[in-house]
């Protein structure tokens, strides 16, 4: 049966090589995917092919692109690798994109996911000439069905001045009811309140709306999502997560929090899964979710009865978790809802539901300065993807990680941070498998006493200790966050020269 039922729209079926015509040198692209979901499968290698062919013969072929978040190898991979990525926003996984962009071949907008859509609505990026748009089919009125991501696509839609559609028959064609597509936030100074006061709580359309004299061709494709697996919970991520979840208890025993909790969000990676199916496995009862991502742990804990609703804006599922899910999707219509990330990820609704907020770091200082992006200050690894959205408006933070990295080398607890994408104000709670270091209501000097006493790894704790005592003893005069300015980075600079801090 066919998914592409209007029509208007099925007079413009095309191959991916004819819609790649419709993308020129110099163009704005706004493309669908979020962390490896609902991503376009076909456009992406035609228009890595027209690079090619475009270097083949002396001319130019490069665009600026801008998504969700992450796509896959498929998408940014193979566009990367030819060359034809300009510039990108607002998040990224791929190992070749990340490469073009450390080297300064791709220039990169590291942006809050909240922020990105109200941003090409304000002009800030210039005009989006084209959006290309994988949905799950097209209704016979024009209406799309979205697919396993909705993240800034009705956006793309509503600013493009030409518009690409793929049609996935891998995507479940039962996804139509899954969503909650709102159009109502408008820009200053017209903007309403967002009337989110339930975590489940339904404000849009089911469907993603176009203009179709803006569609210039549809493309049908039948490929899978870029479905990552899981690693299994190690020690140390199992540790992790038993420090979280015996901190929720303690603070529902302070009165703090109640017996089900408040939604919980969580980041994408295998700590915050491990938190999830430590969850699942609790007494925690009629749970709540108000995320970016469902993951695997998430549908773990609804199947589990645990959980009683995720609202989120995409999936991020291991191949075996999206296969059954694809299998069993009417088991979840009623408590999976999909928003588009300009809902999911805004500061408004988060800080009025009062979310629970997990995310992981690349390191954090003794002052609780917390670096989500880059390796020794340069290099960037992904992206601030929604942390940022979250840990500032949630009612409750956690930063996570491992207390070591690259066996021992490198310490994840520094003197300072060698980038900072959260700083000491919004950082409230960090966790690596040593403990948990609570910094709510802390000033600065005792913030660092309870990360070195609680997070650090005992090869490096005594060394931070020493940092920190001869740092207040240094400055009589700047004794509220006491540093020693020439040693500040001088681990990361060791770890430079000789591999190890």
């Amino acid at each position: 049966m066919t998914r592409i039922t209007c029509p208007v729209l099925s007079e413009k079926i095309i191959s991916a090589e004819e819609a790649a015509n419709f993308i020129h040198d110099g163009d704005v692209v706004g493309m669908s995917g979020f962390t490896g979901s609902g991503y376009p499968k076909g456009l992406p290698a035609a228009l890595a092919e027209k690079g090619k062919d475009a270097r083949e013969k002396g001319e130019e072929f490069g665009i600026e692109i801008y998504t969700g978040a992450s796509t896959a190898t498929d998408a940014d991979g193979v566009m990367a690798d030819a060359g034809v990525i300009r510039k990108r926003s607002p998040f990224q996984s791929d190992p070749s994109l990340r490469k073009a962009i450390n080297t300064g071949e791709t220039e990169y907008v590291d942006t809050h996911l909240s922020h990105l859509a109200q941003q090409l609505q304000f002009g800030w990026f210039g005009n989006l000439d084209v959006a290309v748009i994988e949905v799950a089919a097209i209704l016979p009125n024009g209406q799309l069905v979205p697919s396993s991501a909705v993240g800034n696509n009705q956006m793309w839609l509503d600013l493009a001045d030409r518009i690409i559609i793929e049609v996935n028959d891998w995507q479940p064609r039962a996804y139509e009811g899954l969503h909650d597509v709102y159009t109502g936030i408008g820009v200053p100074p017209e903007r309403k309140p967002i009337n989110v006061t339930e975590p489940f709580q339904q404000i849009g359309s089911p469907y993603l709306q176009v203009d179709a004299e803006k569609v210039v061709g549809v493309v049908h494709t039948d490929a899978p999502d870029r479905n990552a697996p899981f690693k299994p919970a190690d020690e140390v991520s199992k540790a992790q997560a038993d420090h979280i979840v015996d901190f929720l208890r303690y603070e529902i025993n302070q009165g703090r929090l109640p017996d089900s909790l408040f939604p919980i969000q969580s980041g994408v990676g295998n700590i915050a899964n491990a938190v999830l199916v430590n969850l699942a496995n609790s007494e925690f009862e009629d749970l709540t979710s108000y995320t970016e991502v469902i993951q695997d742990g998430m549908l773990d804990l609804i199947d589990a009865g645990k959980l009683k609703s995720a609202s989120a804006t995409s999936f991020a599922l291991s191949a075996e978790r999206a296969a059954d899910f694809n299998a069993n999707i009417e088991n979840y219509k009623g408590r999976i809802l999909l928003r588009n990330q300009d809902v999911s990820n805004h500061p408004e609704i988060i800080r009025r539901l009062g979310i629970i907020a997990i995310n992981g770091m690349v390191e954090a200082d003794i002052y609780g300065n917390v670096n989500s992006t880059h390796v020794m200050g340069s290099s960037v690894i992904n992206g601030i993807g929604g942390s940022g959205d979250f840990t500032r408006n949630a009612y409750l933070n956690f930063f996570v990680s491992p207390s070591v990295a690259k066996d021992g080398a490198i310490s994840t607890i520094v003197p300072f941070a060698s980038h900072i994408d959260h700083t000491e104000h919004d950082t409230q709670v960090i966790v690596t498998e040593q403990g948990i270091a609570d910094l709510r209501g802390l000033a600065p000097k005792k913030r660092a006493q309870t990360i070195i006493d609680k997070c650090a790894h005992p090869d490096y704790k005594d060394r931070l200790q020493d940092y920190f005592d001869r740092a207040v003893a240094s400055n009589p005069k700047g004794l509220h966050t006491p540093h020693l300015l020439g040693e500040a980075l001088s681990w990361h600079k060791s770890f430079q020269d000789s591999g190890s801090m």
